[in-house]
């Protein structure tokens, strides 16, 4: 996906279609220790593995659903949905944010997202609302399904 794809001008009239799809990214258990860490979240469906291990249906630890809500934003930066000539992009928001399945440590998971609107919001300013998934690698339903917003400024 290079990044002249995308312009102020195309934007509007894509939507409805698919943006991109992001490489896989491994969840291993030292990803979801670290952000135990920094979070202050330790349950031990994430950071005790076996007792995760033994007591639950998983079979092992899970991902912190907002670990795997705060990959999105690298993720969608490989995809390059930006307009060319955007001088930045600020998260607006999310709509209809639903965590569908759990992410096994070790799981990959990726991106996929689809253009809902792209319009301007006053002068310069272009709010973005995608329809995102992120997948996990081998299963049949997605990690998470939510509508993201971004402001792009011209």
């Amino acid at each position: 996906m290079g990044k002249n794809r995308f312009t102020f001008t195309n934007l509007p009239g894509m939507a409805g279609e698919e943006l991109g799809v992001s490489s896989w990214v491994t969840v291993d258990q030292d990803l979801i220790d670290r952000f135990a860490e920094t979070t202050g979240d330790r349950q031990w469906i994430h950071v005790d593995v076996e007792r995760a291990r033994r007591e639950t249906p998983f079979g092992s630890t899970i991902a912190h659903g907002y670990l795997t809500l705060s990959l999105v934003a690298v993720m969608s930066y490989e995809i390059g949905a930006a307009p060319e000539g955007a001088a930045m992009s600020v998260n607006y928001g999310l709509d209809k944010l639903r965590f569908l399945s759990p992410v096994k440590a070790g799981s990959r998971v990726r991106l996929r997202s689809r253009l809902v609107s792209f319009e301007e919001k006053s002068p310069g300013q272009f709010l973005m609302r995608s329809a995102i998934t992120v997948e996990i690698e081998g299963e049949e339903r997605p990690a998470l399904a939510a509508e993201a917003l971004v402001l792009f400024v011209r």
